[in-house]
């Protein structure tokens, strides 16, 4: 029974998700959404998706992966991208929460759930590269369902979406391109990124 007791705690905490939000509207623009509704999009995307992966993945995995990859930010926060000096922190506060968080449950999904994570964190397999794609791609894409709203009130500029993605295509060479033709240039063109 104590690992049923550990395990129920970590899902018990692991709602605290659902108020940690991030800086990306939803579709229509009505609020912004929060990390439990990310990762769920995210999951969505890697069973409908995967076909695109640059290489055969386990979509299981992946989905495992984009629903896990956030719960760090019950403790360390979401740090919004294009945010230079939190990111300078980001690292050390996430491993710090991981610690805790993975720390809630039996050492065997411990060590499973902390291994997925820095997987994911450090981006060299196939499965951590369409996640990270796909991770990507989602608030290109409810940026521009939302009329630029967030990239708006960010004065966000096409340099820093570049940059945030120069290995987005790593995962999917067709979603990169596809977010690029049908996200980014036409929000470019209206002026809701700012070309620079």
């Amino acid at each position: 029974m104590e690992r049923l007791r550990q395990q129920m705690a970590f899902i018990q905490e692991v709602d605290k998700l659902k108020k940690i939000g991030r800086q990306s509207y939803i579709t229509d623009g009505s609020r912004k959404e929060n990390d439990a509704e990310h990762s769920w999009h995210l999951a969505m995307m890697a069973i409908l998706l995967s076909e695109y992966a640059s290489q055969k993945v386990d979509v299981l995995k992946v989905m495992s992966m984009v629903l896990i990859h956030d719960i760090v930010e019950i403790d360390a926060g979401d740090t919004y991208a294009y945010d230079i000096a939190g990111n300078a922190t980001k690292r050390a506060r996430e491993e710090k929460a991981a610690d805790r968080l993975f720390g809630l449950l039996p050492a065997d999904q411990t060590a499973y759930l902390r291994e997925l994570w820095e997987e994911f964190e450090k981006q060299e397999t196939a499965e951590a590269k369409f996640a990270r794609t796909l991770d990507c791609m989602q608030p290109i894409m409810l940026n521009a369902a939302s009329d630029g709203k967030a990239w708006k009130e960010h004065e966000v500029k096409l340099s820093q979406i570049l940059e945030r993605n120069q290995s987005t295509k790593e995962g999917s060479n067709t979603l990169w391109e596809y977010a690029r033709e049908n996200y980014i240039e036409p929000n470019i063109k209206n002026g809701n990124i700012r070309n620079e």
